[in-house]
C-alpha cells in the first residue's frame, strides 16, 4: 500500500541465492497481507541488470556467494536511484549493521525475526516516498528560484537598456533645444538695450544653464558615460560629486589605477557603488564615506563604509524593503554576491565578483545596457 494507505502491487528485488529463503520471505510478505511481485537474483551482473528496472525496494542477504550486501548497497548508491534498500541476514554483527545504516541501508533485521519485515518494509516505502516528494519539491523550487533570477536579470538588463534610450533622447532632443535656446538668448542679452529686458534675459539665460546642467546630471545618472574611462575613474568621480553634493567626506582607494574586467562586471559595480552612496545620503546621518576597490587572487572587491548610525535589523525585514533584495539580484546576474554588514558605528557593504574573463577591457563595458541594474532604493524604505 502507499503512504496514504491505498493497496498496490510491490515489486520487490530480492538478492538471495537461497531458494528456500526467498520464500520465507515470500510467504511472510503474502502472510502480512501484502500484495507483492518478487524476483530473486543472485550475482551481481543480474544485480546490475536488475538495478535498471523500477522497484518499490530492495531486500537483499548479506552472506552470498562472492560477495555481499553492502556491495549491492553500493551498486545502488553509484546507479542514483531512490529506492529503500534492507538488509537481512542470518547472523549480522552490529558494527556491520551501522555500517550499513551509515551507507544507506533504509533498515536491517535477522533472518529469525522475519515477522518484523513486513512492517519494516512499509516503513521504508513510505519514507521513500516522502524523501522523494521532498526532493521534487526541492527540484521545482530551484526551478523557481533560478526562473526567478533569470526574469530579475531580465528586468534589470531592460532597466538599463530603457535608461540608456531616455538619456540618449534628453541629449539629442531636451540638450540640443536647451543649448540652441541658451545661445539665441546669449544674443538678445548683447543687444538688448532695454535694462529690464536685459536682466530678463540675463534671468533666463541663468534658468536654461541650470536646466542644461540638470539635464546632463540626469543623463549621467540614467547612463555612466563616465565608465568608457573604466570602473576606477568612474567611482572617483562619483565619489566626488557626492561629497561635493552633500558635505560628506568620501576618499577612494584603489589597489589599481586600471582594473581589466570581464563585460557586465563594471556597470555592475558601478550601480551598487551608487546606490550605497544614495542610501547613505538619505539615511545613515554620517560624516565619512570610504570606498575601496580592488582585485585580488581573481576576486573584484568593492566596498563602501560608514561612520553612520548603521541600520536597524527590523528594516531590513519589512515586506517592501527590496533595496538590498536588489543589490543580491544585480550581483548575481555577474555570478558575485553582497555582504551587509551594520553596527552603532556604521554600514558596511561588500561586493565580491570572482572574474571569470579578467582579460576583457572594462572600456569594452560601458553603459551598453547589457549588463544588470535596479533603480536605486532605500536598503529599509517603508
Amino acid at each position: 500500500m502507499t503512504s496514504s494507505g491505498v493497496e498496490r502491487s510491490l515489486r520487490i528485488l530480492h538478492v538471495e541465492d537461497s531458494e528456500l529463503d526467498h520464500q520465507l520471505i515470500l510467504a511472510q510478505l503474502r502472510r502480512a497481507g501484502l500484495e507483492v511481485q518478487v524476483e530473486r537474483v543472485d550475482s551481481l551482473s543480474e544485480v546490475a541488470r536488475a538495478l535498471g528496472e523500477p522497484w518499490d525496494a530492495i531486500v537483499s542477504d548479506y552472506n552470498l556467494p562472492g560477495f555481499s550486501g553492502l556491495l549491492v548497497l553500493d551498486m545502488l548508491k553509484d546507479s542514483k536511484r531512490l529506492i529503500p534498500f534492507i538488509l537481512v541476514s542470518g547472523e549480522i554483527g552490529e558494527d556491520t549493521a551501522v555500517a550499513a545504516m551509515r551507507t544507506g541501508a533504509s533498515d536491517y533485521l535477522l533472518k529469525n525475526n522475519l515477522a518484523r519485515l513486513a512492517p519494516a518494509l512499509l516503513h521504508a516505502i513510505e519514507a521513500n516516498e516522502t524523501q522523494r516528494a521532498r526532493q521534487e519539491a526541492d527540484r521545482e523550487l530551484r526551478k523557481s528560484k533560478q526562473r526567478l533570477h533569470e526574469l530579475a536579470g531580465h528586468l534589470q538588463t531592460s532597466v538599463e537598456m530603457e535608461r540608456a534610450a531616455i538619456a540618449r533622447e534628453i541629449h539629442d532632443d531636451v540638450g540640443g533645444s536647451l543649448t540652441a535656446l541658451k545661445f539665441d538668448l546669449a544674443w538678445m542679452a548683447r543687444h538688448a538695450e532695454n535694462e529690464a529686458l536685459h536682466q530678463r534675459v540675463q534671468s533666463a539665460l541663468e534658468t536654461v544653464s541650470y536646466a542644461i546642467e540638470a539635464s546632463q546630471r540626469i543623463m549621467h545618472n540614467l547612463r555612466p558615460a563616465i565608465l568608457e574611462q573604466g570602473l576606477v575613474a568612474a567611482v572617483q568621480w562619483m565619489s566626488m560629486r557626492f561629497e561635493r553634493r552633500t558635505g560628506i567626506i568620501t576618499k577612494v582607494r584603489t589597489s589599481h589605477e586600471q582594473i581589466q574586467l570581464p563585460a557586465g562586471v563594471p556597470l555592475v559595480a558601478y550601480r551598487t557603488a551608487q546606490e550605497a552612496l544614495t542610501n547613505v545620503s538619505k539615511h545613515a546621518n554620517a560624516t565619512r564615506v570610504d570606498i575601496e576597490l580592488s582585485v585580488d587572487s581573481g576576486v573584484l572587491t568593492l566596498e563602501v563604509s560608514d561612520n553612520g548610525q548603521g541600520i536597524a535589523p527590523g528594516d531590513l525585514a519589512k515586506a517592501r524593503s527590496f533595496g538590498i533584495r536588489g543589490l543580491h539580484e544585480r550581483a548575481a546576474t555577474v555570478g558575485g554576491w553582497v555582504d551587509l554588514s551594520s553596527s552603532v558605528r556604521g554600514t558596511s557593504l561588500i561586493l565580491s565578483v570572482p572574474l571569470q574573463e579578467p582579460d576583457i577591457d572594462a572600456d569594452d563595458d560601458s553603459a551598453d545596457g547589457k549588463a544588470a541594474a535596479h533603480d536605486p532604493s532605500a536598503w529599509g524604505s517603508a
